[in-house]
């Protein structure tokens, strides 16, 4: 069984004083107050490059020997990790290749080179991560390089693990609960591997519904891929989590909290909205599960892990869509117009309420048809005003369909 030691950690954070910030635990009155707890927020967005990956990256580059340092480095990431990897390179002046999918936006690729400054190089290679993955692996073979694993490598969870350390010298015995994202496993295994040899504190590992494999392997009791993988929350979708990884998170966390993909978007609305916090989807994933461990949380410490804010701006119209969509205010449905006048008309004053909204409405006439189909978007004020809408929609003999979330068509329209 993999072990890691309080002193291996704080041997890291030592090493790493003068490269990592430590980062601040915020305070929030907003969600102590709604929870009957006190919560804090470990701000790892603050980092140079905007979350926690640093840490592991330049514990586990650092670590290297002086020969394996001039054989260079190379790793596989679509964002975070990359960016901590080129930063670590460009500190320790080592020569790293990265590669990253085709699919990876330019402005992730300009960040990654800006952090490298003149020491990295990007291999842009197939459509996913694990296409890159494979790639880099049979590079760094050839090459004879050191791989720097995003997080199933002792060496990276130990430099993860120093979040828990900062935590423990902050907060001491008063802490009782840590809740922690889960991509690969590597963050809540380093944290969970430091606090909980420190005092009995409850550690929670926290997944997106679509991404849930650390939820899944827990529940065959070994480290299994995912069949299929929702990549919204990008930072913190895995197909395959770590032996490594796995084998720590069993050992020392609680349970793995899986939350749907909807709620973590409301979520960064409120951190944004409340707290002026820009935080990435799996940088919401910690406080997104506050709801479901309420009861166990109440009157408790807690720390919620943000582990990074690189969220593209272009991403907002789509997170609060699916905000909407989740808290059951906006629905998209087919209706089945008679193409004749005063036909919309009808529908406005007969089926919609009076706080309804239509958001999207795409229709076009038929010259040779009597009847002609329309995809309306519906905003509601709340959810409960969803039946009444139904109701009325049947009462006026209206032929329509709501689209269901496991649509084709669905995805297009989110």
């Amino acid at each position: 069984m993999k072990k890691i030691t309080t002193q291996q950690i704080e041997e890291a954070a030592k090493n790493m004083q003068e490269v990592v910030w430590k980062t601040p635990l915020q305070f929030s009155k907003r969600l102590s107050k709604k929870y009957d707890a006190k919560v804090y927020i470990k701000r790892e967005d603050l980092q140079e490059v905007r979350s926690f990956k640093i840490r592991g990256a330049f514990n586990k580059m650092s670590s290297l020997t002086d020969e394996e340092k001039a054989q260079g480095v190379v790793t596989a990431s679509t964002g975070n990790h990359a960016q901590g990897v080129a930063l670590s390179c460009y500190l320790l002046k080592i020569h790293g290749v990265i590669f990253m999918p085709n699919t990876t936006p330019l402005q992730k690729i300009e960040k990654v080179k800006h952090f490298g400054d003149g020491f990295i190089e990007i291999k842009l290679i197939g459509q996913t991560f694990d296409d890159a993955y494979q790639a880099s692996k049979k590079y760094c073979e050839e090459e004879h390089a050191s791989y720097v694993h995003p997080f199933d490598d002792l060496k990276t969870i130990i430099g993860q693990g120093t979040i828990g350390l900062e935590i423990y010298k902050e907060l001491g015995e008063k802490i009782d609960v840590v809740i922690s994202p889960v991509g690969g496993g590597g963050l809540a295994a380093g944290i969970a591997s430091y606090v909980k040899q420190k005092k009995q504190v409850a550690v929670f590992g926290v997944e997106a519904q679509g991404a849930a494999g650390m939820h899944k392997s827990f529940q065959k009791g070994y480290a299994v891929s995912l069949g299929e993988l929702d990549t919204f929350v990008d930072g913190a979708a895995v197909s395959t989590v770590g032996n490594i990884s796995y084998e720590l998170c069993k050992q020392y966390l609680e349970k793995i909290v899986v939350v749907p993909e909807g709620l973590v978007c409301s979520v960064m609305i409120e951190l944004y909205q409340n707290e002026g916090i820009v935080a990435e989807p799996a940088g919401a994933l910690s406080v997104s599960a506050l709801e479901e461990l309420k009861d166990v949380i109440k009157r408790k410490t807690v720390v919620c892990i943000l582990s990074g804010g690189n969220n593209d701006i272009l991403r907002y119209p789509e997170v609060l869509e699916r905000s909407l969509v989740w808290q059951g205010k906006k629905h998209y449905f087919l209706i089945e117009f008679a193409q004749k006048p005063g036909q919309l008309k009808g529908f406005l004053d007969k089926a919609m309420g009076p706080t309804d909204d239509i958001v999207r409405f795409e229709y076009m006439k038929k010259t040779n048809k009597e009847r002609g189909t329309a995809l309306v978007g519906i905003e509601l004020t709340k959810k409960e005003d969803l039946q009444p809408l139904l109701n009325k929609m049947k009462e006026i003999e209206l032929n329509f369909r709501m689209i269901s979330s496991d649509e084709m068509l669905y995805s297009y329209l989110i």
